[in-house]
């Protein structure tokens, strides 16, 4: 039993690493997805920024059409004029063409508005994507540096994955059952260092008489407060 209880602490230790390097794995692809999430949110204000330019255009070009007709309209209203013989229907006619002047007039304003913001945005869209390629070079090169450290702590986890495999095999089905059940209830502490009659995973004091049962190494020891497995470590011998 010694031998076995020597292998479980052996085991936790390795477990305790494969933890520490996979949360540190898990961290670093958060990092990567803030990374990308960067460049998305700049590639977004640019596609808005796209998005308006292009409803502006479409404005505009609709703006167009409509004075195009009123030019005809003008034109028509005032080709009638030659053929008018009534003050009632001169005065009619000139009426409408003063109403499609003005109309027209409106409609020049408010192209000239949108050329106006059209080039406004053109400039800034260009800004914004020189903007969001620098960002790219410089986030695919942090990225970059995260998964040469992601695939290093990888192997680290290979390694030590293959080393666990090697001690499981010393201890019994029933032992690794037990540590497994314990690992998922003690928040990956299954093992519990035994020191000065205490036990460290609870910080609880361990009957005189249980603690001294540690030292012979008979049996599988468990603490009664949060039912870990006992280990004495050699200094404690």
């Amino acid at each position: 039993m010694r031998k076995s209880l020597q292998i479980l602490d052996e085991l936790q230790e390795i477990d305790l690493k494969i933890d520490s390097f996979k949360g540190e794995r898990e961290g670093m692809l958060q990092e990567q997805a803030l990374l990308d999430a960067k460049v998305a949110e700049a590639e977004s204000v640019v596609a808005m920024k796209n998005a308006e330019l292009a409803t502006l255009e479409e404005e505009k070009l609709g703006l167009e059409e409509s004075m195009a007709m009123e030019v005809e309209n003008i034109a028509r209203s005032e080709g009638r004029i030659k053929e008018i013989k009534t003050q009632k229907e001169y005065q009619a006619v000139s009426k409408e063409i003063t109403a499609a002047r003005k109309q027209k007039a409106e409609m020049e304003e408010q192209i000239l508005r949108k050329i106006g913001r059209m080039d406004e945005l053109k400039g800034e869209i260009g800004g914004l994507e020189e903007n969001l390629a620098e960002l790219r070079g410089n986030i695919a090169e942090q990225k970059s540096e995260v998964q040469t450290r992601i695939d290093k702590l990888d192997e680290g986890i290979g390694q030590d994955m293959a080393t666990r495999e090697e001690i499981v095999k010393s201890l019994s089905p029933a032992i690794i059952r037990r540590y497994t059940l314990l690992r998922e209830q003690r928040r990956g502490l299954a093992v519990a260092v035994a020191r000065g009659g205490g036990c460290l995973g609870c910080n609880m004091n361990l009957p005189p008489q249980l603690y001294n049962s540690l030292f012979r190494c008979d049996d599988l020891v468990t603490c009664p407060h949060c039912q870990r497995m006992l280990v004495l470590r050699q200094e404690e011998k």
